[in-house]
């Protein structure tokens, strides 16, 4: 009876294990627009996967939000319909609140104190999303978003009776807001520009490259040259999906993805800039504040991330890590 079925339970084995080695398809969505130079990368970053694989490895990739948006995106992965994406830290937080460490309101006031964090703290956060079963093959650098709507805001109190939205996936842009007396409109990034050209919404917070991508400078008159906070995201692949990938195969995927997350990072800041630049000959104000009003939304938005860790959000070690280095590089930049 044993020697009878046991060619049946090989069988059975086989059918749930698919043989390393064999050709395997690896479905990745993205917000990113088709035809962008970013898309473009990952494109050939696909192409590349594939040819050094002898085929044995395929990318495909799902552009311009058709997957949906992040909620969406990760109820798909877990279904096994995807097997990864290039996320938002606060999609990334989903399944990992600590990737929006980085994005705590009004943390970083320049690109200086973000590169140094950065040095220090990205494998942590790539470690802690592989503990969650993601493999990240990268942060990259989305840029600092600004406060962009239809009035002019010089202080927190200028947002009072504004429409703001707040990304429906971020929890603690919702928690911050709603600390300081706003309750925001919770809507998904796909629906922002429809929520924008109908009045729901007439406040968003983006960098530069976000609102000319998304269209969203279309509909807003006022930037508030202020960084409230820095935004990034990372390619990440399911691991489970990588097990029938030959541990040489995942080597190259490891190495062609770390290299186009790393030149997509790079490239974002500059594009950034030039973003910037093309806003403000649209005619976009980019109000300058003074330092008294600096200091008051560093004072009351600032203050209020200092207890963000307290409703077990964030890993209390890492948000006291994330300090130290702030001080550290302040104090290192104070006496040069």
């Amino acid at each position: 009876m044993k020697i009878k079925f046991l060619p049946l339970l090989i069988l059975l084995f086989c059918s749930l294990t698919a043989p390393v080695g064999a050709v395997v398809k690896l479905k990745v969505a993205t917000l990113l627009p088709d035809g962008t130079g970013l898309m473009k990368a990952l494109r050939a970053a696909g192409k590349e996967i594939k040819t050094r694989t002898d085929g044995r490895v395929k990318m495909q990739f799902y552009p311009g939000g058709v997957m949906g948006n992040d909620k969406s995106v990760m109820r798909k992965i877990r279904a096994g319909q995807l097997h990864g994406a290039a996320l938002s830290s606060s999609g990334i937080a989903s399944f990992y609140p600590n990737a929006q460490i980085y994005s705590l309101a009004l943390t970083f006031r320049s690109t200086d104190e973000v590169d140094y964090v950065r040095q220090r703290l990205d494998s942590e956060l790539i470690a802690g999303m592989k503990e969650k079963g993601f493999i990240s093959y990268g942060l990259m650098d989305t840029g600092f978003a600004y406060i962009m709507s239809n009035k002019p805001a010089y202080l927190l109190s200028d947002l009072a009776g504004q429409r703001i939205w707040a990304p429906d996936t971020d929890k603690l842009s919702r928690i911050a807001l709603e600390t300081v007396g706003i309750n925001p409109i919770l809507l998904p990034l796909t629906d922002v520009l429809t929520g924008l050209q109908t009045g729901l919404i007439d406040t968003v917070t983006t960098p530069p490259i976000g609102a000319i991508a998304l269209q969203w400078h279309t509909r807003i008159k006022y930037v508030t040259d202020l960084p409230l906070l820095f935004s990034y995201g990372s390619l990440l692949i399911k691991e489970r999906a990588l097990k029938r990938v030959s541990k040489d195969d995942r080597t190259i995927i490891s190495e062609v993805m770390t290299k186009v997350a790393h030149d997509i990072d790079l490239q974002n800041r500059k594009d950034n800039i030039q973003a910037a630049k093309a806003l403000h000959k649209q005619g976009i104000e980019f109000i300058t504040l003074t330092d008294a009003q600096k200091q008051d939304w560093w004072s009351k938005v600032g203050g209020v991330t200092l207890n963000m860790h307290k409703n077990g959000t964030l890993k209390l070690s890492l948000y006291e890590r994330l300090q130290q280095l702030l001080t550290e590089f302040r104090q290192q930049s104070s006496t040069q």
